[in-house]
């Protein structure tokens, strides 16, 4: 089957399956705060690393959310790892609440204080990144048309990790059980990972050829 994203038969696709195929993305759970102290908590279905040096991550908002405002105003967010057994919590985040409702108390949610930046964090979860803002793109179509997406990069100036869940220097993923978003309304759990051996002088750090 081949068909143009928006020419799809839909008696075949009824559901548009892009998101399905980029699959799992790790979930892009963010704190933000803006310039008058109001916190954001949301989860984003477009998230992940784009650069290990300096260490980047980037998220995209699809139209103007308040994620991206808060970020935009005071150039910070942190990333909460989402985690098998905050799942319901991460999926309450994502209720349309009113600028300045607080999403941490609508999840019943725990705040924990950052280091470097001021959104707090997310307590229960195993792992954060406190990241400053670096670059925010607004997206363009193949015209040259801008779109309602907005790309928010930042630089982790700072990494929480539960020590619990490190074991001889290693972080153990598994342990932690984050879950990814997938298509639809499906997730998958980071519960096994396998090894396979690089090919001589691939390196390690991942980045393809």
């Amino acid at each position: 089957m081949f068909f143009e994203p928006q020419k799809r038969d839909r008696n075949v696709l009824r559901h548009d399956p892009f998101k399905a195929l980029i699959a799992p993305r790790p979930v892009g759970w963010v704190s933000t705060m803006d310039r008058e102290g109001r916190v954001n908590l949301a989860p984003y279905s477009f998230f992940n690393a784009f650069s290990s040096e300096p260490p980047i991550v980037g998220f995209c908002s699809e139209g103007e959310k308040d994620s991206l405002t808060f970020a935009r105003e005071t150039g910070e967010f942190v990333w909460n790892m989402a985690t098998w057994d905050l799942r319901n919590q991460m999926s309450e985040t994502s209720a349309p609440l009113g600028r300045g409702s607080s999403e941490f108390v609508h999840a019943g949610l725990e705040t924990a204080p950052s280091q470097l930046v001021r959104p707090p964090r997310v307590k229960a979860s195993p792992a954060h990144l406190e990241c400053k803002v670096t670059d925010i793109f607004h997206l363009r179509d193949v015209k040259g048309a801008e779109v309602p997406r907005f790309l928010v990069m930042g630089q982790v100036i700072g990494i929480h990790v539960d020590d619990a869940f490190i074991d001889e220097g290693i972080v153990q993923i598994t342990k932690m059980k984050p879950i990814a978003r997938c298509g639809y309304q499906d997730y998958t759990v980071l519960d096994r990972v396998f090894a396979i051996k690089r090919p001589e002088g691939a390196g390690n750090a991942g980045a393809g050829g």
